[in-house]
């Protein structure tokens, strides 16, 4: 695994996200609160043992893979997934105007569980707002749309839970929240990339409109301890 992000948890428990981590130089995991991501520096049987034994609880974790492997058998693996993995080569027009964005904050966090459980943009639980950036769109005191920020392998910076409430589709809020992430990313000299499900073409095809290209199909295990 070459590429930063061919293994991109891995990198980011080791570098941008080195603060949250847990574990030690073979295995790494984030807090059960914050996210369910876990890393290892190779993927070998060993290793997955190792990092089996060294998460002090049990829960559902997600392990990100470059290709298709083979899971030990003391893991159960709950569900598989492809993903395109995408990184941001477009500009930012010169006149975007991220004015209606709004910070949120741990008095929003239920609002944005609430959002995340009825659009399923991927894991996000009660401390996954420390990852930072979220920012927000409201209808009124509703929050109807949002993103921030999730793995940081340096020097990339992964934009997650893009979402959008149902009854607020179509009226291009993804594309700002995605270009307010993608502009500071960039400020900070980082690279935007994301995550998406193969088969979503709507959301692939919005991302490819702003900038967005394609790296690689990668493999997302959630596995149960």
């Amino acid at each position: 695994m070459e590429h930063v992000l061919d293994n991109p948890a891995w990198n980011a428990l080791n570098t941008g996200n080195k603060i949250f981590a847990g574990g030690n130089d073979i295995a790494k995991y984030f807090p059960k609160e914050v996210s369910p991501f876990v890393g290892i520096p190779e993927i070998s049987a060993e290793n997955f043992n190792l990092l089996y034994n060294i998460i002090p609880f049990e829960s559902r974790f997600i392990f990100i893979a470059p290709h298709d492997i083979v899971i030990p058998e003391q893991w159960e693996i709950v569900h598989y997934l492809k993903c395109l993995q995408m990184v941001f080569e477009g500009e930012v027009p010169a006149d975007f105007t991220d004015e209606e964005l709004l910070p949120l904050t741990e008095q929003h966090v239920p609002q944005m569980l609430e959002l995340t459980q009825l659009t399923n943009p991927g894991p996000f639980i009660e401390r996954t707002i420390e990852f930072g950036h979220y920012r927000g769109i409201f209808d009124s005191d509703k929050l109807v749309a949002m993103a921030g920020q999730r793995l940081n392998p340096t020097p990339y910076a992964e934009i997650s839970a893009v979402c959008t409430h149902p009854n607020y589709l179509g009226r291009g809020y993804a594309g700002k929240l995605l270009l307010n992430q993608a502009q500071r990313i960039k400020a900070a000299s980082e690279i935007p990339f994301l995550h998406v499900k193969s088969e979503n073409e709507r959301a692939i095809n919005v991302y490819e409109k702003l900038g967005f290209v394609t790296r690689k199909e990668m493999s997302f295990y959630v596995l149960r301890k």
